[in-house]
């Protein structure tokens, strides 16, 4: 796991309910001027953890910023929303990410807002196409693990989120309060290098979880069989011809991107 102090350190209560307020002052903008804003990142997983949401700060976990992922056709509705709520829009990162990626700054406050459009793609890309809709406020549950599955130099930040909505959430076949287990695997079948890099990331969650202290014997029993659950549904799944031809070189060929910080 990489050592990286993004996203860990203390954090008190009021620096926490600054960003807690900001995204509730966002998505009620969002929701009056009718544009789909959908929460990801590490306040999405406290939104969707309401019994296991307290473990981000109990672990060092610290909010950094307020993510969401969008719909490109609603880029321009979303730079007019973030102006009139006050922020000012870096349009090198949008120029940069062609149109990919929108970053926002509130000058004073500490606070910055990163829109993704259309997907998240860092080492992989995680696509939103006709999901958006499918969960609110933030993005379904399928979608904010393989969030985090995808990195594959994963951080401590990442494999706490992950912790969390393992312990709240069932693995199954739908959208409604449940990880969609059954699209991952689909996804990871017609693509070998999110599945290299989502197995090989839960299987580390698996391990990790056994080593906080702030975990009860029987959490980290209960991490370690969603694991072992979710392992068995993206190895089990058919897989296509093109992941079993990629399936026969392997790690000898780089499977993944790497990701640049903006």
């Amino acid at each position: 796991m990489a050592q990286s102090p993004i996203g860990m350190g203390e954090q008190d209560r009021s620096e926490r309910e600054k960003f807690e307020n900001e995204l509730k002052r966002i998505l009620k903008a969002s929701d009056d001027s009718g544009i789909l804003l959908r929460v990801i990142g590490s306040l999405a997983f406290q939104m969707h953890c309401p019994q296991f949401g307290y473990l981000q700060a109990a672990m060092g976990r610290a909010y950094t910023d307020i993510d969401f992922g969008a719909y490109g056709r609603q880029s321009k509705q979303v730079v007019e929303l973030m102006t009139a709520l006050g922020y000012t829009d870096n349009r090198e990162v949008f120029i940069a990410s062609e149109g990919e990626r929108a970053i926002f700054d509130k000058p004073g406050t500490g606070l910055h807002v990163d829109v993704f459009y259309e997907k998240l793609d860092f080492c992989h890309a995680i696509y939103w196409k006709d999901r958006l809709e499918v969960d609110s406020p933030t993005i379904p549950l399928t979608e904010l693990l393989l969030e985090k599955m995808q990195i594959v130099k994963i951080n401590e930040k990442d494999v706490i989120d992950t912790i969390m909505l393992l312990l709240e959430h069932p693995l199954g076949d739908t959208d409604n309060e449940t990880i969609n287990i059954k699209r991952a695997a689909v996804l990871c079948a017609n693509d070998w290098g999110l599945w290299r890099t989502t197995t090989m990331n839960l299987d580390k969650v698996r391990q990790l979880a056994h080593s906080y202290s702030q975990l009860t014997d029987e959490q980290k029993e209960k991490v370690e069989s969603q694991v072992n659950a979710a392992l068995s549904r993206l190895n089990g799944e058919p897989k296509s011809l093109a992941w079993k031809i990629r399936d026969r070189v392997g790690d000898r060929v780089k499977w993944y991107k790497d990701v640049d910080e903006v």
